[in-house]
């Protein structure tokens, strides 16, 4: 059953379903009761399709943080639940679960009465990241053979970026470039070590957003990229292995550098 009461202001309804106020009419983008019942009755149509994979707050999860990766969610931004869970799909139950796991990693910050954040890194979380990256991409390459199928994913990111740069797609090149390293973290065949990576790399965009120059952050890298692809196919894990560590090191370098000219957080 559902009521509506009209305020006496014009043009103002407020609907109320089963213990929930749900949308004021004059606010474009909320959700009525029915609306959020049926988006409730549609994730668990989802959930119940998903069968024994994940579950349904866990894969939301997962596309939010891909919207990070890519750039399109960036920090301080404030994450609309009626927005988001429109784009998504997903109720607003499973929208805050989702919140719930992403808060823990620290890549969504909850702020008590005005709602949930992208999180702005700070300059030691910068740091943890590179020294994480360095321990993790390197030992992949280097224990690695180099006909491994993820080979095949390094080289169409290599590609990809190329072909953005042509395009000043900065951006672009910017997400191409974080998924050949996810490709070289592949090398490692461990599920759980890619789950891990993309939350990592969640939070390396995040910081990425924080420079003022993105060709000027992304643009060397597409080459470099192309130099330990070279190597590594070439059968020589170890200086593959080495010339990315280097590259790793200049990277945070990079990115430290940008982040005091440009007065990133902790700048």
């Amino acid at each position: 059953m559902y009521w509506t009461l009209v305020a006496s202001s014009p043009g103002v309804t407020l609907e109320i379903g089963r213990g929930r106020a749900c949308r004021m009419g004059v606010e474009p983008g909320t959700w009525s009761a029915r609306e959020g019942h049926e988006r409730e009755r549609q994730d668990m149509k989802r959930q119940s399709e998903e069968g024994a994979g994940k579950a349904l707050g866990e894969t939301v999860g997962d596309e939010i943080r891909r919207l990070l990766v890519d750039g399109e969610l960036v920090p301080g931004q404030r994450l609309s639940e009626s927005a988001l869970g429109e784009r998504l799909g997903v109720s607003r139950n499973t929208l805050r679960e989702a919140f719930r796991s992403l808060a823990h990693e620290g890549l969504v910050t909850h702020r008590p009465h005005r709602g949930v954040f992208v999180t702005t890194p700070s300059l030691a979380s910068l740091i943890d990241i590179y020294r994480l990256r360095r321990f993790i991409e390197c030992r992949a390459l280097r224990d690695a053979w180099p006909g491994h199928p993820a080979v095949r994913r390094m080289r169409e990111a290599v590609d990809q970026a190329r072909a953005s740069r042509e395009r000043e797609d900065w951006g672009a090149v910017g997400t191409h470039n974080m998924a050949f390293h996810a490709a070289i973290v592949a090398l490692a065949d461990s599920e759980r070590l890619d789950t891990f990576y993309r939350q990592l790399s969640a939070e390396l965009r995040l910081a990425f957003s924080g420079v003022a120059d993105p060709q000027w952050l992304h643009a060397p890298y597409v080459e470099m990229n192309q130099r330990v692809l070279t190597i590594f196919e070439a059968g020589d894990v170890d200086a593959a292995a080495t010339l990315l560590e280097q590259y790793l090191s200049q990277s945070e370098r990079t990115v430290l550098a940008a982040y005091a000219r440009d007065g990133g957080p902790d700048a």
